[in-house]
C-alpha cells in the first residue's frame, strides 16, 4: 500500500462491558494496542471524554502514557483531545513529555469539544461554539509557542503565558504531528493554519467530502498555508464489519445489526465487506489523494475484523 498508513480507532464503548472491571478493560486496551502493532497498523487513537452516563471511561493522555511503556513501534493518538478541559500550558507539557517517553511516537489529535454534558458536570462550562473554536485557535499558538521556544510568551482574549519554559521538548520536530478534528467553516480555518492532518469523523458521501477538501483549499488560500502540506484523513465508513467470505460476513451482520435497524440503514454507516472488496471502497478516496485511513471495527474488542483488514490492506 505504499505510503498509506491506518489508524486503529479504540474509543471507551469498544472495550466497555458492565461485567469487566476497570482493570480487564484496560487488559483489552492493551491487547488491541499490542495486536494493532503487530499487524503493521500506523496509529491507535483512543477518545478524550470525562463521563459518559455511567460507563467506565479512562482518562486518555494517562492511558497512552501507559500503553507507550508497553508498545515500541505504533504510535499513539487521541481521537481528539478536547481543548475545553485542559490549559493549554499544561497540555502542552503533557504532550511533550509524553512525546519523549513514547521516543517521538505521539499524534497530537485535538478539538473545540461538543459534549456539553460532561462540560457543565465537570464544571468547565459549554460557550457558543464560535467561542470553543476562538479558544482552540488561541490554544494552539500558545502550544506550538511552548514546543519551539526556549521562553513562549502569549497574550490573548482567551489565554495568556509569560516567559513559560516547557522542557525537555518534544522529540519531534517542530513538534508533534497536529491533528485537528471539526468541519464547520471556522474550524477548518484552524485546520488551516495549525494542522499537519485534519479529521472530519465519518462523511457519508464522496461528494460531501469532496466539498470540504474544496473548503479547506480556499482556507488554507486565506491564510497563506500550503494546502498540499495538510495530510488529507478519511473515515470510509461509521464503522467496518470484515469477514473472511460473504457468508461469515452475513452472519456477523446478524450479529452487530441492531434491532429495529433495517439493513440498508446499517449499510449507511457501517462498511460491510471481505478484505478484497474492502479496497474498492478505499480507492474512491484514494482517488482524492487520502493517504490516511481513520478505522473503527465494529466487532471490538474481537480482534477479527481488525486481523482481516491487515492481511490483505497491510501485509
Amino acid at each position: 500500500m505504499g505510503k498509506i498508513k491506518f489508524g486503529v480507532f479504540l474509543p471507551f464503548y469498544a472495550y466497555q462491558n458492565k461485567d469487566n472491571s476497570p482493570s480487564q478493560q484496560y487488559k483489552i486496551i492493551q491487547d488491541i494496542a499490542l495486536e494493532s502493532e503487530k499487524l503493521g497498523y500506523h496509529s491507535i487513537w483512543l477518545d478524550d471524554h470525562l463521563m459518559y452516563n455511567e460507563c467506565t471511561i479512562f482518562e486518555s493522555w494517562t492511558v497512552l502514557s501507559a500503553l507507550s511503556n508497553l508498545t515500541s513501534k505504533i504510535r499513539l493518538g487521541t481521537m481528539v483531545t478536547c481543548n475545553q478541559h485542559h490549559n493549554p500550558g499544561l497540555l502542552a507539557k503533557t504532550a511533550a513529555t509524553l512525546d519523549v517517553l513514547s521516543n517521538g511516537r505521539l499524534e497530537f489529535g485535538i478539538g473545540a469539544g461538543i459534549q456539553k454534558q460532561e462540560h457543565i458536570a465537570y464544571g468547565f462550562g459549554f460557550p457558543e461554539l464560535s467561542t470553543r473554536t476562538e479558544r482552540l485557535d488561541e490554544a494552539l499558538s500558545v502550544m506550538t509557542a511552548l514546543w519551539t521556544k526556549e521562553k513562549a510568551s502569549y497574550n490573548g482574549k482567551h489565554h495568556t503565558i509569560k516567559d513559560a519554559v516547557c522542557a525537555p521538548k518534544p522529540i519531534q520536530k517542530p513538534y508533534p504531528p497536529i491533528t485537528v478534528g471539526g468541519v464547520g467553516e471556522k474550524m477548518l480555518e484552524v485546520t488551516a493554519k495549525y494542522a499537519d492532518r485534519f479529521d472530519w469523523g465519518f462523511l457519508p458521501s464522496k461528494n460531501m467530502y469532496a466539498d470540504k477538501l474544496l473548503s479547506l483549499k480556499k482556507k488554507c488560500e486565506k491564510v497563506g498555508r500550503n494546502y498540499a502540506k495538510i495530510e488529507k484523513s478519511c473515515w470510509p465508513a461509521g464503522q467496518l464489519l470484515l469477514a473472511h467470505n460473504q457468508i461469515e460476513l452475513n452472519k456477523k451482520i446478524s450479529i452487530f445489526k441492531p434491532g429495529g435497524v433495517t439493513l440498508e440503514d446499517f449499510k449507511k454507516y457501517t462498511l460491510t465487506a471481505t478484505p478484497e472488496t474492502c479496497m474498492e471502497e478505499l480507492q474512491v478516496y484514494l482517488d482524492l489523494g487520502v493517504s490516511y485511513f481513520m478505522l473503527f471495527f465494529a466487532d471490538l474488542p474481537s480482534m477479527d475484523s481488525l486481523r482481516q483488514f491487515s492481511r490483505v490492506m497491510i501485509n
